[in-house]
């Protein structure tokens, strides 16, 4: 199952599927697009990707625990959503027309739903196992809430695009070791009913 780096691998193909298709037009650099928060300062990108919330995923039903060789077993992995902003940087809009913050934004909004899922095989190739593909799907959040994001990080609301990936398993690093079986015993009792006596 996946490691916990695949909350960090996530971000990683999100941004790295947004530097190559949004490159040169409308934005004209790769490194004009960051993992960042929108509270960070004097930071120069254009678009930026904030990872604003995590939430256990009730709503998906665990695997099975996962054996490891004869002898010990691990917890099955939790499934996670990952709840991520994609906002263009105030301090890196230098030049920018409203027309162009429009055009950033409809772009990401096209590429996003055009990849809207990953294997976690892609993401980490060791994986030995097939699991579920992750979704980005948008978040179903009200615009009150899209406020309260951008006011918990003491900024002012601008139009942004809110995703949910998910599910997201991360897997446990706990092994549980079972008892080896060394010794059985057996009784057999068999009764008289339906014996022939002569």
């Amino acid at each position: 199952m996946a490691d916990y780096t695949i909350i960090s691998d996530v971000s990683n193909y999100i941004i790295n599927v947004l530097r190559k298709k949004m490159c040169p037009e409308p934005i004209p650099s790769p490194n004009n697009i960051e993992v960042s928060s929108p509270a960070s300062q004097d930071v120069d990108y254009i678009l930026g990707l904030y990872l604003y919330d995590i939430k256990e995923d009730d709503t998906v039903a665990p695997p099975p625990t996962v054996r490891r060789g004869k002898y010990q077993l691990q917890p099955p992995p939790k499934p996670y959503s990952l709840y991520y902003m994609v906002f263009i940087n105030s301090g890196g809009q230098a030049g920018l027309k409203d027309q162009d913050f429009q055009k950033i934004i409809g772009k990401c909004a096209q590429i996003v739903s055009d990849n809207n899922s990953v294997l976690p095989n892609q993401l980490q190739n060791w994986l030995d196992t097939q699991e579920p593909p992750i979704v980005l799907t948008q978040a179903k959040i009200s615009l009150e809430e899209k406020v309260r994001v951008w006011s918990a990080i003491n900024k002012p609301y601008q139009i942004s695009l809110f995703y949910k990936a998910a599910p997201v398993y991360v897997s446990s690093e706990l092994v549980i070791n079972t008892p080896r079986v060394v010794d059985a015993q057996f009784s057999l009792n068999v009764t008289g009913e339906g014996v022939d006596k002569d």
